[in-house]
């Protein structure tokens, strides 16, 4: 019997520009298939979102989320608006609700360099930086989101969440990718970012890091608080290979790291379970340019990159990965050659102009 060659892919372009860096990743997608074969995707938009809450009253309809739950993976383009909330003044959200609804524990934020986007560092090295940053993404301090207790105009509390099966499979995850990475020549090396000197909740964190380390002694491993961290990965952050730590200081650290590379433009990124996974960029709805063309879809191109790896791993389908790599590399190529610079770099190249350089890469 031959291999089903055929994936389903929930699309939810979301709000803002996620509607136009979607429209674009799916150009390039279309023609990543068309041009390497050997996978068939079935792109299958829906919608969900701030924009749909405001005409609906609900941002993720079930029939969508029964959707998501049933697809091979999930892309998403951005959701929320800043004018539009719950009644408790939270943002709409629904992609915090796929990654809790489906556990999608280890959120994926690679940290690559691209040759022509700038770096803020005056360092030579910081030109090819490659490391990773994963954060917990069900637990932590977001767990507490719409469930705050409050006394009035006096006093709020919010929670922090740390179990044991939280962090055994986020740091076995975090761990067998570093092995991944050494086996293709990276450093082989795990850092644990934590607060444990004040919070025993990441005083715990910690502890069942060391504990889960020893099954890896191939790996070396350290402890960094999360204050050092944020100072060195600006100081040397190519000293960095795969950092680990809770969801808000995860959060943090990731927006920091995508501003060593360029920015959220060129920042993918993907939510991953045991069997499912949500793929999106880093960045937001940014209203304020939506509908200009002036969006850079490469955040949003390349995590349907990593969309595609992670297929390809999952159904062994080598054609995903190929074109996955292909993708990649189109994206480098088209930034590195100067044709194009995005309106965050000073230039005047839009969405479209870039999604068209970086076609042209993967096909020519």
């Amino acid at each position: 019997m031959g291999v089903n060659t055929t994936l389903d892919i929930a699309v939810l372009p979301g709000d803002g520009i996620g509607r136009e860096v979607i429209a674009a990743t799916v150009r390039v997608l279309q023609a990543a298939q068309e041009h390497i074969g050997g996978f068939d995707l079935e792109l299958n938009e829906m919608e969900a979102g701030a924009d749909l809450y405001r005409r609906t009253g609900d941002s993720l309809p079930l029939d969508v989320l029964k959707a998501c739950g049933e697809a091979d993976a999930v892309l998403l383009g951005a959701m929320g608006l800043p004018e539009v909330r719950y009644e408790d003044g939270r943002e709409i959200a629904p992609q915090l609700d796929l990654r809790e609804k489906f556990e999608l524990f280890a959120g994926v934020r690679p940290i690559r360099s691209i040759a022509g986007a700038p770096s803020p560092l005056a360092d030579a090295r910081a030109q090819s930086l490659d490391f990773v940053l994963i954060r917990e993404s069900t637990e932590g301090l977001f767990s507490g989101r719409g469930k705050i207790d409050r006394e009035g105009n006096e006093l709020a509390r919010d929670r922090m969440l740390i179990t044991r099966k939280g962090c055994e499979r986020l740091f076995r995850f975090t761990f067998d990718y570093a092995m991944e990475r050494k086996a293709e020549g990276k450093p082989g090396k795990v850092t644990c970012v934590d607060k444990a000197n004040v919070l025993g909740s990441m005083a715990f964190f910690r502890e069942i890091f060391d504990e889960i380390a020893a099954d890896y002694p191939e790996i070396a491993k350290e402890h960094a608080y999360v204050d050092a961290t944020a100072m060195n990965m600006v100081k040397r952050p190519w000293d960095f290979d795969v950092m680990v730590t809770e969801n808000l200081l995860g959060d943090i650290l990731s927006d920091l790291g995508a501003g060593l590379v360029g920015g959220l433009g060129v920042a993918p990124s993907a939510d991953i379970g045991v069997d499912r996974a949500v793929f999106q960029p880093c960045h937001g709805t940014a209203p304020d340019i939506m509908g200009q063309n002036k969006a850079n879809p490469a955040a949003a191109i390349m995590s349907g990159a990593m969309m595609l790896d992670w297929l390809g791993n999952r159904t062994g389908l080598e054609a995903c990965r190929k074109a996955a790599d292909a993708i990649e590399a189109a994206v480098s190529s088209a930034f590195a050659s100067g044709e194009v610079l995005s309106f965050e770099y000073g230039g005047r190249d839009g969405t479209d102009r870039i999604t068209d350089a970086i076609i042209a890469r993967l096909v020519g």
